[in-house]
């Protein structure tokens, strides 16, 4: 049976993480789109095989790209794991979108960017990754770039959720509620960013039916180091009273950071 003309058929990858679950936590707010939702097993968006079959057979409108290596540290180890999703499966992904007409709308990071310019940057900043997963998440923006007119790069930054996966937001909930002191950096400025606000602007791209295609920015609306982020999530949980936690940028990192990857 033929689905109406105007539902839209939207292929999520990279399901199972945080803005994934983000997604289909909200699909039922967008009758006019039909998910499916592709995790890891379903699609390793690294087997071009694998996504080229998806793809000749799932008549798709959309697919969303939450499929990525986040791993910052082990990148600066294994590189080459990085790549192998974050640059080749996005070139997969971009040449399977344009063969069948498909728009990509990929998420992209505000690691990209050194953290040297000292105020927020723009979608018309250049870039310079200063760490391996900066690095690779660059090259696969410039394949879609390349590859694929119909595409939306998002970049967001500092992404949490409140309930799902692995996020700095749990673990200071998960530590304070322990009664773990909590020793965090302050060196690194950056916005905060909800992965269920960031599901919503993606799916209201598609809503709106928006064709301005290209790079946006999106993220939380205020600027705070990784202190001040621990500091608002312990206040909104009423623990501040009864977690102690100091300042230390003693910490010492494998991969570089930016310092300030404020976003607009």
């Amino acid at each position: 049976m033929e689905r109406p003309k105007n539902i839209k058929r939207i292929l999520v990858t990279g399901a199972n993480g945080q803005l994934g679950l983000s997604i289909k936590d909200i699909a039922i707010d967008y009758p006019e789109m039909e998910f499916i939702f592709a995790n890891s097993l379903d699609l390793d968006i690294t087997d071009p095989e694998m996504v080229n079959d998806l793809f000749q057979t799932g008549s798709f409108d959309y697919c969303i790209n939450c499929a990525a290596y986040t791993n910052v540290e082990q990148a600066e180890k294994t590189p080459e794991l990085a790549y192998k999703v974050n640059a080749e499966g996005v070139k997969n992904l971009s040449m399977a979108c344009k063969e069948n007409q498909v728009v990509l709308i990929h998420i992209s990071t505000d690691y990209v960017f050194d953290g040297e310019k000292g105020s927020p940057y723009t979608i018309h900043d250049s870039t310079n990754p200063i760490n391996q997963y900066g690095k690779s998440k660059l090259v696969g923006e410039q394949y879609i770039q390349q590859l694929w007119r119909n595409h939306f790069i998002v970049r967001t930054s500092w992404l949490y959720h409140k309930v799902h996966g692995k996020n700095f937001y749990k673990t200071i909930l998960e530590k304070a509620k322990k009664g773990d002191e909590l020793r965090i950096i302050d060196k690194e400025v950056g916005c905060p960013t909800n992965a269920a606000n960031l599901a919503k602007f993606i799916l209201d791209l598609i809503a709106t039916e928006n064709h301005a295609y290209g790079l946006y920015h999106f993220t939380g609306e205020q600027a705070m180091s990784w202190y001040d982020f621990a500091i608002s999530i312990l206040e909104k949980n009423n623990l501040k009273e009864t977690t102690n936690v100091i300042r230390d940028n003693s910490y010492q990192t494998l991969a570089k950071r930016p310092k300030y990857s404020v976003m607009l």
